[in-house]
Formats: structure tokens, C-alpha cells, sequence
């Protein structure tokens, strides 16, 4: 159950916050800006590639790895496949993780590995057979790690992972704002400089400043009722989440806020794209997780007992292209069902700064959840 008066307690918030992951929400504006200067001072911007890869390949553990290849995937469309190398083995442990190429991987694809850990002797391996293939290889991981000497000797380009002191007091969880930025933000200087996307030295700072926005209003000593993310965590607090997005920005950041409930909160939640949403989610919505379903039970214990689960529609909007929206026909079918309905839309700006809104609120309602759940 949710403890909605820890929400606005910012001492109860820090005491609860053993992984870091406020700060790491707070302090995603600092990351991407030493990010830049590390992809700077290793090089990137000095590149001089022939031309775009046919391939972009994405190697790394947990949910980080994953989150960065479907952004750069959404941003990249067309230009070149991205595809994500899903790990195999027996257990999450750095040791027992493998990765493979695939058979047709070769001199004209481009290989990224991106992790918090480094320890990763698959990784390594990796790195070694993409220089056997010829691939183009690019790591971002923490510095004097065994992978950055593998990096370097299969004469790859490595950049150190932008990482803060605390990173080392407890385990990194993998859905942790401050991981995902420290290793996104080196990956879009090179695919700019790829040609890509675009994501040159001024968006990145946008962006910065746009997550640094967010983290003033949506930190722990902003009240719930005019805070946007604490507001979005006290809804979610007995309901399930599912998440509708519309917009080529909005799709990455849903998929990335089911992902960090479930980590990092030990939430269920359910994601798709409007328009298809409402004809995958209407059943659900009609239901017995339908609001209007399995009323209360009077005789419900209300201290030991949890009330029922009832779903609530997040829908996250980028802004339309054309005017056409199927916001109005998402709105209906939730209200027909007496489904409550949650909003978010990131202000003006460009691409990236609009999906660094939308993840840096919903990062930062996963984190609070998280906490005032006791996760």
C-alpha cells in the first residue's frame, strides 16, 4: 500500500531512497552534460565515418540496454535497422549472460555495447569477435572495467560511462534514470555524427536543461498537488497502470515507465499505441479490472486487506503532427467505462526534449511510487 504522506516528507523520501534513485532522477540534466564532455574527449566528435552502417547492432544487460535501442530505434526510423542483441544464459549475473553476433554481421554494421557493469566477460568476447568480423565498435561503460581494455585492444572506441560517487554505495538498477541517461547520451553524439539522427552538441544541451526543468518540478520538496510526477504516483497507488501513447516520442517513454514500475516499484502494467490501444485494451477495460467491476466489498478488512485492482488509462501524448489525434475516441472508451484517466504532455520544443519530459515525469513517478510502496 502506498504511503501517500511519505510523498510529502523529502527527509522520509531520502532515508527511503537506499538505491540513489531520486538523486539519479534529479541529477539526469548533470549526467547527459558530463556525457557529452567524456564522448567529447574521447573523440566522437572528431569522426570522420564513410558512411551510414547498414546495421546498428545494441549489446548490453538489463532493462538500460533495451531502453537505449528502442529510443535510438524510434529516433534513427529508417535510416539504418537498430537491433538489440538479447542476451542468453542461466541466470542475470554478469558471468552468466552471452551475447552473439549474427551470422550476417560484418565490416558494414556498427556494434554498441552499452552497460553499467563492464564485468561482463560475453561482452568482452563480443568485442573481440566484432574486430575478427570487422564490425565498427563503440563501448560506453564504467572506466577500468575488463571491457574497456577489450574495447581496446579490438581497436574499438571506448568512452568512459558517466557515473557519480554514489553509483557505488549500492547495486545500479538497470531502470535507474541516472544509468539510462549516462549511457543514451554518448550513443546519440555518435549516431548524430553518424548521420543517423539528430542529436548535435545544442539539442543535447536542450535537453539537459529540459531534464533539469523537470527535476525542479517534480523533486521532493515540491508538494503532490503541484507536482506532476508525486501526482501521477498517488493515482497509480491501487490501480493498474496501462499506458496509451501517441507520438513517435511518447512510444519509448511508455514502454520505458512499464518497464521502471515493474523493477523498480514491483508494479504490473500494460502498454500499447494509440490508435491499436483501444481495440487491444477494450476488453481489459470492460472487464473485471473495469473501475465499475466488483464493487468494494463492505465487509473488507481496510487495514489488513488491499482494496481491488482497477485499471487507470496514462496516456502519454507527444504533440501531433497534422492535428490528427486519437486522444478524443481514448478519452470516450475510458470515461464508457468509468476507467479514471491520467495525462501528460511534454511542452513545446524539439524531438528529444519533448521525450526527455515525458521520460524524466514518469521516471521520477516510478521512483516515488517505488518508495512510498516500500519497494
Amino acid at each position: 500500500m502506498l504511503d501517500e504522506s511519505l510523498l510529502d516528507t523529502p527527509e522520509g523520501l531520502a532515508a527511503a531512497d537506499r538505491r540513489g534513485l531520486l538523486r539519479g532522477a534529479a541529477e539526469a540534466g548533470a549526467r547527459v552534460r558530463t556525457a557529452v564532455r567524456h564522448a567529447g574527449e574521447a573523440g566522437i566528435g572528431d569522426l570522420k565515418p564513410d558512411g551510414r552502417p547498414r546495421a546498428v547492432l545494441i549489446a548490453g544487460p538489463g532493462a538500460a540496454a533495451t531502453h537505449t535501442a528502442d529510443l535510438l530505434g524510434t529516433l534513427a526510423g529508417v535510416g539504418s535497422p537498430v537491433v538489440r542483441l538479447a542476451p542468453t544464459g542461466v541466470a542475470p549475473a554478469a558471468g552468466a549472460l552471452r551475447w552473439e553476433l549474427p551470422g550476417w554481421a560484418g565490416s558494414v554494421d556498427l556494434l554498441l555495447i552499452a552497460t553499467p557493469d563492464g564485468t561482463e566477460p560475453s561482452l568482452s568476447l563480443l568485442a573481440d569477435q566484432a574486430y575478427r568480423r570487422g564490425c565498427s565498435l563503440v563501448a560506453v561503460a564504467p572506466p577500468g572495467t575488463p571491457l574497456a581494455e577489450a574495447v581496446s585492444g579490438a581497436h574499438g572506441l571506448f568512452v568512459p560511462m558517466a557515473t557519480a560517487p554514489y553509483d557505488h554505495d549500492e547495486p545500479l538498477a538497470a531502470s535507474s534514470p541516472g544509468v539510462f541517461w549516462a549511457l543514451l547520451t554518448p550513443l546519440l553524439a555518435l549516431l548524430d555524427r553518424v548521420g543517423l539522427l539528430s542529436a548535435p552538441p545544442e539539442a543535447l544541451e536542450k535537453v539537459a536543461d529540459r531534464l533539469d526543468h523537470i527535476a525542479e518540478r517534480c523533486g521532493p520538496a515540491i508538494a503532490t498537488y503541484s507536482n506532476p510526477a508525486k501526482t501521477l504516483a498517488a493515482e497509480l497507488a491501487d490501480a493498474l497502470p496501462v499506458v496509451w501513447t501517441e507520438g513517435a516520442a511518447a512510444g519509448p517513454a511508455g514502454r520505458r515507465f512499464v518497464a521502471a514500475l515493474a523493477e523498480l516499484a514491483g508494479r504490473p502494467a500494460l502498454v500499447a499505441e494509440l490508435p491499436e490501444a483501444l481495440s487491444a485494451h477494450s476488453a481489459l477495460l470492460a472487464g473485471p479490472l473495469a473501475a465499475s467491476a466488483d464493487p468494494d466489498d463492505f465487509f473488507r478488512d481496510r487495514v489488513e486487506e488491499p482494496p481491488a485492482l482497477h485499471a487507470r488509462v496514462v496516456l502519454l501524448r507527444d504533440r501531433p503532427i497534422g492535428g490528427l489525434t486519437a486522444a478524443p475516441a481514448a478519452r470516450d472508451l475510458a470515461l464508457s467505462h468509468d476507467t479514471p484517466i491520467s495525462e501528460l504532455e511534454p511542452e513545446e520544443g524539439g524531438e528529444l526534449e519533448t521525450l526527455a519530459e515525458l521520460i524524466a515525469v514518469t521516471d521520477f513517478a516510478a521512483v516515488y511510487l517505488a518508495l512510498a510502496s516500500g519497494a
